[in-house]
């Protein structure tokens, strides 16, 4: 039995089925850059990056050193009580590489999840309202806060509710719902009704604290609100006094060809959540927002005894010094044009191959059926083909290829994942391709 097999099946006893999305049979015991092995010695290209929560790569020397040599000083003694030299250094840095020409400040956390919690009680401290309003296809996290806002899976509503009250979901502007013909500009004002129409019914926006948006949704499929759809919301938060919020922990930290996924868009928002990639996957998250909206709340009403801990601190301040030394925003957009034409050109010889949309290396490729509608079944083989030919992607939304490598994968090894990819095509066009007996289901 392989050493693969055998940790899993140990696993399998104690790991709660709630803990994980499966996908395929592998235990990843190590990582370099954009390669990762597995427990039996294979290799494969990373596509994913941890869920976009190693942008940096794995095991990033200068991240690895920060690491070594801060654990040596000084592991934990917890911010919630004192500081410390790492943290107090990365609060700065953290405030002043954020969009907005005002005073700011930044609360800490563990998780992305948390992150989006906090900016729930920030809004509500600062506005004294209690509405938040959040839209479909969003995931903010699996905290009790963050998955109330979320609306991506019912299996994050299902058996555990009440959850939190006094939140609004309206639909997101997803480009899939464009009606035949119909402009850029008319959708984004037909959504912009949909937006509207519980403010115009039954929600009064005077009593609405905070609007939180994904600029692009990550796992819902790695979608782009429209320009004017932005502009429109914004405005009208302005308009009414509502906290305007950005969820960046999938897509900020150059994952999307800019800093953040907000930078498309020329808007600064009132607060923002970052995590997953700010430590290169250690487990870190900041709240970055106005001064007047971060100072709206007393301690302790979010504070974390490991939050912005001195490890965690020393590995965000070496993560954001490679991002800028090894120009990873800009090699980002230029690989994800890379990419953005191989995809392109794919589409157009394989009729299974719908929506491509790519930001950056960052992208939301659909699967469909010769009737144009989503296929999950040949996503599933496409993504466990290519894990069988030797790289890691996953799906979203059932029928999406996610496609999130490592920003500091090289060329060489990009057009080694292209070449897996196309050949994972032409054989499912050729009818090559069947999933493995398995008693996982694959995927959200």
């Amino acid at each position: 039995m392989s050493k693969n097999k055998e940790i899993l099946n140990e696993e399998k006893k104690n790991l709660a089925d709630a803990t994980r999305v499966k996908y395929f049979d592998i235990v990843v015991d190590h990582g370099n850059g954009a390669i990762i092995t597995d427990a039996d010695g294979h290799d494969y290209i990373d596509l994913l990056a941890s869920a976009s929560a190693t942008n940096t790569g794995h095991a990033h020397p200068k991240v690895v050193q920060a690491i070594t040599n801060q654990a040596k000083k000084l592991i934990q003694y917890t911010p919630a009580y004192f500081a410390n030299t790492s943290t107090a250094k990365l609060a700065k840095k953290l405030v002043d590489i954020v969009p907005g020409n005002f005073e700011k400040q930044v609360a800490f956390g563990n998780s992305g999840s948390d992150a989006n919690d906090a900016i729930i009680k920030f809004a509500r401290g600062y506005t004294g309202k209690q509405y938040v309003i959040s839209f479909t296809g969003a995931y903010h996290g699996s905290t009790y806060g963050s998955i109330s806002i979320s609306g991506v899976s019912l299996n994050m509503t299902r058996k555990i509710g009440p959850l939190l009250p006094n939140i609004v979901k309206i639909p997101y502007p997803d480009q899939h719902q464009r009606l035949s013909g119909e402009s850029e500009d008319d959708f984004s004002i037909r959504m912009f009704n949909q937006f509207k129409l519980p403010f115009e019914t039954y929600l009064p926006a005077d009593e609405v604290a905070l609007v939180i948006i994904e600029p692009i949704q990550g796992d819902g499929g790695i979608i782009k609100a429209p320009q004017r759809y932005m502009e429109l919301v914004y405005e009208f938060t302005r308009q009414n006094g509502i906290v305007f919020a950005v969820d960046e922990v999938n897509q900020g930290l150059g994952r999307t060809g800019k800093m953040w996924s907000i930078d498309h868009f020329g808007i600064a928002p009132d607060i923002m959540s970052i995590g997953k990639s700010i430590a290169s996957g250690l487990p870190l998250s900041a709240v970055i927002g106005r001064k007047e909206i971060m100072s709206s709340l007393e301690a302790p009403a979010n504070v974390y005894t490991t939050a912005g801990n001195p490890v965690t601190a020393a590995a965000a301040l070496a993560t954001l010094d490679v991002i800028r030394e090894e120009h990873l925003i800009e090699r980002s957009k230029q690989f994800g044009n890379l990419a953005k034409t191989f995809f392109d050109s794919a589409a157009k010889r394989y009729s299974f191959i719908g929506d491509v949309r790519v930001y950056g290396l960052n992208g939301g490729i659909d699967i469909i059926d010769e009737k144009g509608r989503p296929d999950s079944d040949a996503t599933n083989k496409l993504i466990y083909r290519i894990f069988e030919l030797g790289a890691i992607m996953i799906s979203l939304r059932g029928n999406t290829l996610r496609f999130q490598p490592p920003l500091v994968i090289e060329k060489e090894t990009l057009q080694r994942a292209f070449n897996i990819l196309e050949q994972a095509f032409s054989e499912l066009a050729a009818g090559k391709i069947s999933l493995p007996k398995t008693d996982n289901h694959i995927g959200w």
